[in-house]
């Protein structure tokens, strides 16, 4: 009788110690994979930040400062005017007379002494502001629709809209990866935005009358 009572009591704690432990194990799993709103916050962050290093070392491979960057004359040429950086052509910039005769073909010029504006047998093109401006830069515009332009080479990535001007090579970036395109986006966004509304580009020039 007491080893049968002995052997009850001794099954009674196995299973108390067991239920016990297993009950400690799922908490633990539990506490391990709970995950805190900071952690995705800061992968997040990271994750965003790389894109943004990896716009900016695009956008300056690609040169795009070259055209969309107005330029100030200095003792060694032109640099990037800081203030203005990639927000296109001033509006307050002046166009000087271009002569058509200068825009046979195989010719064509520089329009402005910033180095944002230029003319051939298409007329004459004005660089966009890049910058995250809603009302004159690209503040308003999604990743989806930059690279359906830089894809199709259509001016807003309208099909039946013009062709993006020359010098503008859409032609090379629609060989970038989505990836890639998508980063530049970010960066650019990532700008402060400045307020510069560029002029529409002007017509070609009527070669009869030259």
């Amino acid at each position: 009788m007491k080893k049968t009572i002995f052997t009850s009591i001794l099954c009674i704690s196995c299973m108390v110690l067991l239920t016990h432990c297993t009950q400690n194990k799922v908490e633990n799993a539990d506490t391990n994979s709970t995950s805190h709103p900071g952690d995705s916050a800061a992968a997040q962050l990271m994750s965003n930040q790389s894109e943004i290093d990896r716009g900016r070392y695009l956008v300056a491979i690609c040169v795009c400062d070259d055209c969309h960057s107005p330029k100030i004359m200095t003792a060694e040429g032109p640099v990037i005017d800081s203030t203005r950086r990639l927000s296109g052509h001033p509006a307050d910039s002046k166009l000087p007379e271009i002569k058509q005769s200068e825009l046979a073909p195989g010719k064509w010029v520089m329009g402005t002494q910033d180095l944002t504006a230029w003319a051939g047998l298409w007329g004459v093109s004005f660089p966009v502001n890049l910058t995250p401006d809603n009302e004159t830069g690209i503040g308003a515009w999604t990743p989806e629709l930059f690279i359906k332009i830089m894809r199709t080479g259509k001016f807003m990535g309208i099909e039946s809209g013009r062709t993006l001007l020359p010098p503008m090579p859409w032609q090379s970036y629609r060989q970038m990866t989505d990836e890639d395109l998508r980063a530049i986006f970010t960066y650019l966004k990532s700008l402060p935005p400045i307020s510069n509304k560029v002029p529409d580009p002007l017509p070609p020039p009527d070669m009869k009358k030259s």
